[in-house]
């Protein structure tokens, strides 16, 4: 009878150190798991802040734009669209103050309420570009801004444009 009871003492004893150690096997996998996504997480945020003085350029017509790109998701989907070909967009006039075109693709957006002036370049829709020569205030998420407005009007005309985006050499 006493030898029964040990075994059974012996053998839950055993059960319980199979179970300690299978559990914290598991804390370490979940562990590892945590700095490897936290490692993947630092080197997409790098990625993206990499981006702050990245340049586009945009070209209608004749004429060639250089844009500096805003540091958000939509910026970095664009420039890895742009890194397999540049983008060519045609693009409508809207009510007087900038050119709308689809970009055939969504892609992540971060909308703010904005008042934009000329030469901002934002994303509407998720995925439709607008360049704007003038002013207006609605919620976009913003891409960029050309650097030197010189131009810039009288290159988007009164009609429509078919615009090339590219990542600026």
């Amino acid at each position: 009878m006493e030898r029964r009871v040990f075994l059974k003492k012996f053998f839950i004893l055993f059960m319980a150190v199979v179970l300690v150690m299978g559990f914290s096997a598991c804390g370490n996998e979940t562990q590892s798991n945590d700095s490897e996504s936290a490692s993947v997480e630092r080197k997409k945020t790098e990625e993206v802040e990499d981006m702050t003085a990245m340049k586009m350029s945009v070209t209608i017509g004749e004429k060639s734009f250089t844009a500096t790109l805003e540091n958000n998701a939509a910026t970095h989907e664009l420039v890895k669209m742009m890194e397999k070909a540049s983008i060519s967009i045609d693009m409508d006039d809207y009510s007087g103050f900038e050119k709308v075109g689809s970009l055939g693709k969504s892609l992540p957006t971060d909308n703010r309420k904005m008042t934009t002036q000329a030469g901002d370049i934002v994303l509407y829709s998720g995925n439709q570009i607008v360049m704007f020569y003038g002013s207006n205030s609605w919620d976009y998420t913003k891409i960029g801004k050309i650097d030197d407005l010189s131009g810039w009007e009288d290159a988007l005309g009164a009609g429509s444009v078919t615009a090339v985006f590219s990542i600026a050499e």
